[in-house]
């Protein structure tokens, strides 16, 4: 480690030329200052205050504003978006991870496909399809179910946009897991359901909470999706984003501290997950 710093610390090789290490970092900082910059100069207008009295109300639930609503209710929706997908997703993820078939690769491609999709051609398919004239609107309107417009479309349009993050995750854990470790599990007499609670969901364990945080973070930011299929309804579908954007127009002072929150979150997740990965995954 010594060794490797003092590579990267040295400006200049034994024959006096810029080290390949200095090379790469002045080659980094145009896209790194790009990132950076404007996310700190965000940071750097937020009204202190008015940030510490946005948090405390969304939190406690003391404040009616449309703000402290709209923090809440991404709370309330992203949770439960998550827990659904690790419902849902976990058996998806452990059939595409142990079983090959017939349309396996598409249906691989498929599970990542609302990632590159924009976010308004989700919401755009969600709504023909469980809106009131879509696909399977008059018949869940027969069962007196509307999900159009209401918070349970804000969970279903991040569900649709933030599950493939968890997914790929523990697809990618189920893969890794050592057959040899199932295999001793299973000749000491346990059935499938026991290796699987006993052996492989413990060693892919870190992974999926990754992959879960991933999932909550994404939810947290999502849009696009959630303004055509749920609509824009402070105190009932205005989740932060929402906020942000109509915030924007009428109170820039809150669109900056929901902004800011939102950047806070995103980092410390991102960080989190990292940090969390490098401690768990075994040093190379």
């Amino acid at each position: 480690m010594a060794k490797r710093w003092r590579d990267i610390a040295a400006p200049r090789d034994t024959n006096g030329r810029p080290t390949w290490s200095v090379l790469l970092i002045l080659a980094s900082l145009p896209l790194l200052l790009f990132v950076v910059v404007p996310l700190w100069v965000l940071i750097r207008r937020v009204s202190l205050p008015n940030f510490l009295d946005l948090l405390i109300a969304g939190l406690t639930g003391y404040s009616h504003s449309d703000a402290a609503q709209a923090l809440a209710l991404s709370v309330e929706t992203t949770l439960i978006a998550t827990l659904l997908t690790l419902v849902l997703g976990t058996p998806l993820a452990y059939l595409l991870a142990r079983r090959r078939f017939w349309g396996h690769s598409a249906l691989d491609a498929l599970i990542d496909l609302p990632l590159v999709l924009p976010p308004a051609v989700a919401g755009i398919a969600l709504l023909v399809t469980f809106g009131r004239h879509g696909t399977f609107g008059p018949a869940l309107a027969h069962m007196g179910i509307m999900l159009p417009f209401t918070p349970a479309a804000v969970v279903l349009a991040q569900i649709f946009v933030a599950s493939p993050f968890y997914v790929r995750a523990a697809v990618n854990a189920f893969s890794e897991t050592r057959d040899e470790i199932e295999d001793a599990a299973a000749i000491d007499g346990a059935g499938s359901w026991g290796v699987f609670a006993r052996v492989t969901l413990p060693l892919a364990l870190p992974a999926l909470v990754s992959g879960a945080v991933m999932t909550w973070a994404r939810a947290l930011g999502e849009f696009g999706a959630t303004i055509i299929f749920a609509g824009n309804f402070p105190g009932r579908t205005e989740t932060i984003p929402l906020a942000i954007y109509l915030g924007f127009e009428i109170d820039l002072r809150t669109a900056l501290s929901l902004a800011a929150l939102q950047l806070i979150v995103a980092f410390g997740i991102l960080l989190l997950v990292r940090v969390g990965l490098r401690r768990t995954l075994p040093s190379s």
